[in-house]
């Protein structure tokens, strides 16, 4: 009988198959759907907040159609140009890291987590709104519990993988992208004939306005609108994020979803920026600016007396809010990669960077979840609040990312032959994007935005914390393999790789070479000793999302784990013990162990189970976080299989 977490989740995925990579990978067109909907999807809210931030002076929208397009490119192009010096992905935090410093790189780090968190809260929320749209006014106390279950449901979807969610939301894409170039194109199309009136009009009011106002206090205006707007070209970052979901070969596959991304945002964005202007589009109590929009272009046509207009209306907001919800899937593929690199770099517990037996991870996807959904419960849904939160904390990313980049080509100037014309991409990438970052933060603070700043600064700090207790216990391990694996060998005679199987076999579980496994060897030594002449040592090499990078990555993880567990048989030898090893490779620690010590238990019937364990002077809660209790889950397993499991205690001192 099929497991039920098998039929939510799926069945588990081997990541020993060498096509395993190619199956769950990208290519360019799946990759603009999963990846690329985080930015088209921002079109249904940047445009609507930066419209509204100019009532009044509504000609503007022509200045901000041109400018969305133009920062589009700009981004876009840099980002494209981040990709081929970063083919294994990363992006904002392995930018910063690398090129500024392990102190920028959490802070970018940070931001960007916090990031992935509001692009799942806002899409959903905003998602929502397109949906109510249309629906009577009264309706609007369902919002949260209906964002609520759009995101249980995403949640259960991405613990099943990312290719199967993608493929389900194909076809919302691919409504959304059909429907909104009808609304664009004939939106345009339909005012041609009054372009030369509309645009001297813009001209004219321009003309008056600097008059009466000042070109300072105008541009103010249209520096402000711009900025709100930011939420935009929010999504830009996540294809640099995501690269190694990508098919191979990973840099063309990622720059020409890129590019696939930077067309459809700059046209849908301006376009929609255009049309509110030719169509008087204004703000409505319970609609969305879109919504307004569709109905005044959409809402008179009919066909044989039937209210087609109509119809296409909902159609096309249910396209936006579900487009909108496919647009979270950025916050849960690129959010969990950010963790787990940050986790592999001690950042924050290293169990972020497990995979499940989905080859997802399991843990970073449940996290964006939950915090998701006590955003979305703390704002109620209002994603006028979210953005604010979301394009503060991109464009702090975004911000390191150009400076990064941009202190790159001013380094290696005499290496590059055009190292000033990424100079100046990267360079006008940073003026623009600390440009909004400033205004938005000014504009903003006090209405929201220092919540974004305190959550941040309260993850980096967290971060640092973090770092300083594994650092602290890295020294302490380090200490212990430098006296243990320094110890000489004293036994009379060389031992065997060949063990008895009628004898006592001592089965020690390791991972790494190191003092760690050696102090366990010795222990089994001195309290059993002339008991276990006969030592198996056995490993579980873990496949986390540092390995799961490809078939060479895989190959060079069995190839170390070799290593080590020959480097343990050489010691034990040398002690005049019969040594030999076996190993598996897998995603699920507790699971591989139980299935090899299995097949040890019927090849040597007498063989004992001993697994090391770090042994704190005084536990506190918090370590169960940082350092799973891997060894007690693998005791528990064995034992209740009926294998005798022993657990070494491995003192640390530090309290």
């Amino acid at each position: 009988m099929t497991p039920l977490r098998h039929i939510i989740f799926g069945t588990p995925k081997d990541p020993n198959d060498p096509k395993v990579f190619h199956k769950l990978s990208l290519v360019a067109f799946l990759a603009w759907v999963g990846l690329g909907a985080d930015g088209l999807s921002s079109s249904c809210y940047g445009p609507d907040e930066a419209f509204r931030a100019i009532q009044g002076h509504t000609y503007l929208a022509i200045y901000l159609a041109l400018m969305t397009a133009i920062t589009v490119g700009v981004i876009s192009f840099a980002y494209s140009l981040l990709i081929e010096h970063f083919p294994s992905g990363g992006g904002g935090y392995l930018v910063a890291s690398r090129l500024l410093g392990p102190k920028a790189g959490v802070v970018s780090g940070s931001a960007l987590v916090v990031d992935y968190v509001l692009t799942i809260a806002i899409s959903i929320a905003s998602g929502m709104d397109a949906i109510f749209s249309f629906l009577p006014i009264d309706w609007q106390g369902y919002k949260v519990p209906m964002d609520l279950l759009v995101l249980s449901f995403l949640l259960v979807l991405n613990l099943r993988g990312v290719k199967e969610s993608i493929k389900v939301l194909m076809p919302i894409f691919l409504v959304f992208v059909a429907t909104h170039f009808l609304l664009i194109a004939y939106g345009i199309l339909a005012h041609t004939w009054a372009m030369p009136k509309v645009f001297a009009g813009a001209h004219a009011q321009m003309v008056h306005d600097s008059s009466s106002l000042g070109w300072v206090v105008l541009l103010l205006i249209f520096m402000r609108a711009y900025s709100l707007g930011g939420g935009t070209y929010t999504g830009i970052e996540a294809v640099s994020n995501g690269l190694t979901i990508l098919r191979e070969p990973r840099v063309a596959t990622g720059k020409r979803t890129m590019l696939y991304m930077a067309l459809s945002l700059a046209f849908t964005a301006g376009g929609i920026l255009v049309c509110y202007l030719l169509w008087a589009a204004a703000p409505a109590e319970g609609k969305t600016m879109n919504a307004v929009l569709l109905e005044r272009v959409f809402g008179g046509w009919s066909l044989g007396g039937m209210p087609v207009g109509s119809w296409l209306v909902v159609v096309t907001l249910l396209s936006e809010g579900a487009l909108l919800f496919v647009a979270a899937q950025a916050g849960f593929i690129d959010g969990p990669r950010v963790l787990s690199n940050m986790a592999v770099d001690s950042w924050l517990p290293h169990r972020f960077a497990n995979l499940s037996e989905r080859l997802v991870t399991q843990n970073g996807v449940l996290l964006m979840g939950i915090a998701s959904g006590i955003l979305i419960i703390y704002t109620k849904g209002q994603v006028s609040f979210l953005v604010v939160l979301y394009a503060i904390n991109v464009f702090m990313t975004f911000s390191l990312t150009e400076m990064g980049m941009s202190s790159f080509w001013v380094r290696e100037r005499k290496l590059h032959p055009h190292w000033l014309r990424n100079l100046m991409v990267h360079g006008t990438g940073l003026l623009l994007c600390l440009s909004i970052l400033v205004v938005t933060t000014v504009e903003k603070f006090k209405e929201g935005g220092w919540l974004t700043f305190l959550i941040t600064a309260s993850l980096i700090a967290l971060c640092f914390l973090i770092k300083a207790h594994y650092k602290a216990v890295g020294r302490q391990i380090q200490d212990i393999d430098a006296i243990l694996s320094a110890l000489p060998a004293n036994g009379h005679a060389q031992g065997l790789g060949r063990l008895d199987p009628g004898k006592p076999v001592a089965a020690l579980l390791v991972s790494g070479y190191g003092g760690l496994g050696i102090h366990s060897l010795l222990s089994i030594l001195r309290l059993f000793p002339d008991t276990f002449r006969n030592i198996l040592f056995v490993s579980t090499g873990v496949v986390d999302s540092g390995s799961f990078k490809g078939q060479d990555e895989l190959e060079r993880l069995k190839r170390e784990t070799e290593d080590g567990l020959r480097q343990y048989v050489a010691f034990a030898r040398n002690l005049g013990l019969n040594a030999d090893f076996r190993y598996v490779i897998g995603t699920e620690v507790v699971d591989e162990a139980q299935t090899v010590c299995a097949e040890v238990l019927g090849e040597f019937p007498r063989a004992v189970f001993f697994l090391g364990k770090l042994i704190f002077a005084k536990e506190h809660l918090y370590y169960r976080l940082l350092h799973n209790d891997t060894a007690f889950a693998i005791q528990r397993r064995l034992q209740f299989a009926g294998m005798q499991t022993v657990v070494l205690p491995i003192r640390i001192t530090m309290s």
